[in-house]
């Protein structure tokens, strides 16, 4: 995507760790690693895929970074200012929302609409008159192409397209900088996938929104995002130019992934290798020594087992955790 972003970081989060205690005896409990020693940045403007299987942490990290989970340890760091106080969360979230994965149980069925998207500027007290907070809910739900008749209806009254969009217009009630958005088409007609995508494009440039762009579809993810970040186990193993990942994927996870990409034309669709991974992902509560990915990988050697890979750059932009990244490419 050609767009026009500034160098500064809206976002850094810096060694972010997320782990849950849990109980596996009577007075024994455990870490669940979720998210483990992440780091990234997203710059103004841009959309940052985050991608990898079911369970590997992609949404743990989105709601560590609004503070809806409390960060094990590491930094998030928002606009050079590090977020560590309550009035700090207080203030990132008048400028950072999220738009969630399932719109049939992320919107209260038992309030309108018009209560639903009005419900953050009735929190951060956005408006001094009632006729604003109306105005504002309309101007919203203009932004998302609902009418503004649908404003004293209920949620399942709405297709989940439909709600999905009621779920956006709430999202941008605070009129924020930064969206979380975690998977928010995967619940989604393919038909209707295509147009909201669509809209979060042209919402983007309208407002000048930065995205963190959480998804599994991988086709999704590359019509949308800038750049890629590759999750696999609760770290990150691959990050790049979106264009980058597809084309020049340099981690042996990341290749499988986009050998499962489906293609459209029949003769590069014969010609595509899928690469299929032997094993199943192992859990957090038990993750292997060294490198995550070793027990699934045909490269791993006793050093994988031993060390764990560093996230480095391999070329001038791509970062990859693997230690023999130079042999396999």
């Amino acid at each position: 995507m050609d767009k026009n972003i500034s160098d500064r970081p809206l976002l850094e989060v810096k060694h972010l760790k997320q782990y849950f205690d849990i109980n596996i005896s009577l007075f024994k409990s455990k870490p669940l690693k979720a998210v483990d020693d992440v780091s990234f940045d997203i710059k103004k403007t841009e959309t940052l895929g985050l991608v990898g299987e079911s369970g590997c942490g992609k949404t743990t990290v989105g709601r560590t970074i609004l503070h809806l989970y409390k960060p094990t340890a590491g930094e998030i760091i928002y606009n050079g200012k590090p977020i560590v106080s309550a009035s700090d969360i207080a203030g990132f979230r008048k400028k950072a929302a999220m738009v969630f994965q399932d719109p049939y149980s992320s919107l209260n069925p038992r309030m309108t609409v018009s209560d639903i998207i009005g419900e953050p500027l009735d929190v951060h007290k956005l408006y001094s008159k009632k006729e604003e907070r109306r105005d504002r809910i309309l101007e919203l739900m203009d932004h998302v192409g609902l009418n503004s008749e649908h404003a004293s209806r209920y949620a399942h009254e709405f297709s989940g397209g439909q709600r999905q969009r009621i779920g956006i217009a709430r999202a941008l009630a605070v009129n924020p900088e930064f969206i979380v958005c975690d998977e928010p088409v995967s619940a989604l007609d393919v038909s209707i996938q295509a147009q909201v995508i669509n809209m979060f494009d042209e919402l983007q440039d309208k407002l000048g929104l930065t995205y963190l762009f959480i998804a599994h579809n991988l086709l999704v993810v590359r019509h949308i995002s800038d750049r890629i970040a590759v999750m696999y186990l609760g770290k990150i193993v691959e990050l790049a130019d979106a264009a980058e990942i597809y084309d020049h994927p340099l981690h042996p996870y990341s290749k499988a992934l986009m050998s499962a990409v489906p293609q459209p034309d029949p003769q590069i669709a014969r010609a595509n290798k899928r690469i299929v991974l032997s094993g199943d992902i192992p859990s957090p509560l038990n993750a292997p020594s060294g490198c995550a990915f070793r027990t699934r990988c045909p490269y791993a050697t006793a050093q994988c087992a031993q060390e764990l890979p560093e996230l480095k750059e391999a070329s001038p932009g791509h970062l990859v955790a693997c230690h023999r990244v130079s042999e396999i490419n």
